[in-house]
């Protein structure tokens, strides 16, 4: 089968080609562009098709098309993503499929990514999967009984907005949820806290220097200076995987999966965040769901959102 995949970003966009045989995928090639927020949504899609045009021979078998939420995988709609302003109920589907003649499916980035690594990636092989983003937010997808749940409405696993705690860094809206204290955000605002609690008594954390914004502060930057022994970029990663552990407590022990796919940060930086998770768990989840469940690292990396758009084709 040859696949046509779009990739579609708030700040950039891709489309990728790739050749599907035997459960295997192989990536055939790929074009990347901005995305323009001065142009309408049809003509982005537009970009987009002439792109996808420039590399295909063939017409394509199946096309897959992932996209931040919130959307309508059913309809085939977007509706309004936080990312792309003006992107209302935009019908990519009926758009991509009047110009190939061929079926496309449209699915939510977090689902798409999960589909992505159950396939191709660290899920590979299991039933059971719960994948996590753990990069600039929190998004998660959901594999049960060897099938994506996506609930009544596209909004099943929504796992960031799980509240954790009544304060903390803010994520998904609400202050203390699991999203603000493990998302590439919420790391950052934390960060910033606690180099404001050190410069009261006079100390200045690696990561931060005077005159510093909450904007001049980023996880890598944090966990850059952890890896240099700074002690209070240490705290903020012990601190994120205590909530890491508790988030992933209430999933071991609501969804009972054989594995949790961890993608990004947690990917980037398991040494600073595993054993205070660990930890948790330990104390926290039913020690009969945790026994069979395995906390993976995301295998694909960046390039999860080619085979994002990939996996969709095949769903």
């Amino acid at each position: 089968m040859l696949i046509l995949g779009f990739d579609i970003g708030g700040t950039k966009c891709a489309v990728i080609t790739a050749k599907h045989k035997n459960g295997n995928i192989e990536i055939l090639k790929k074009e990347k562009l901005p995305t323009d927020r001065k142009i309408s949504p049809t003509e982005m899609i537009e970009r987009l098709i002439e792109k996808a045009d420039g590399i295909l021979d063939t017409k394509p078998d199946a096309i897959g098309i992932s996209c931040g939420g919130p959307l309508s995988s059913k309809r085939g709609v977007i509706m309004s993503p936080p990312n792309l302003p003006g992107w209302d109920n935009v019908e990519i589907v009926k758009q991509i499929e009047a110009h190939y003649g061929v079926k496309a499916k449209l699915q939510n980035d977090a689902n798409a990514c999960a589909m992505a690594e159950w396939k191709f990636g660290a899920g590979k092989g299991y039933s059971n999967v719960v994948f996590l983003t753990f990069g600039t937010g929190l998004g998660a997808g959901l594999i049960l009984d060897g099938k994506l749940y996506s609930g009544t409405n596209d909004n099943a696993g929504e796992l960031g907005h799980i509240r954790l705690d009544r304060f903390g860094p803010v994520g998904y809206g609400k202050a203390g949820s699991f999203e603000g204290f493990c998302s590439g955000g919420g790391i950052a605002q934390l960060g910033y806290t606690k180099a404001l609690e050190r410069v009261q008594t006079g100390e200045y954390p690696l990561y931060f220097k005077k005159g510093m914004t909450a904007d001049d502060i980023s996880a890598k930057t944090i966990a850059e200076a952890a890896d240099n022994g700074d002690e209070t970029a240490i705290e903020v990663y012990k601190i994120c995987g205590e909530y890491l552990g508790r988030g992933l407590s209430v999933v071991i022990d609501i969804l009972n999966p054989e594995v949790i796919v961890l993608g990004s940060i947690f990917a980037r930086s398991h040494h600073l965040l595993w054993e205070s998770a660990k930890e948790i768990i330990e104390k926290e989840a039913l020690p009969v769901s945790a026994s069979c469940c395995k906390i993976l690292p995301a295998k694909l990396g960046e390039s999860i959102g080619d085979y994002a758009a990939i996996a969709t084709a095949l769903e």
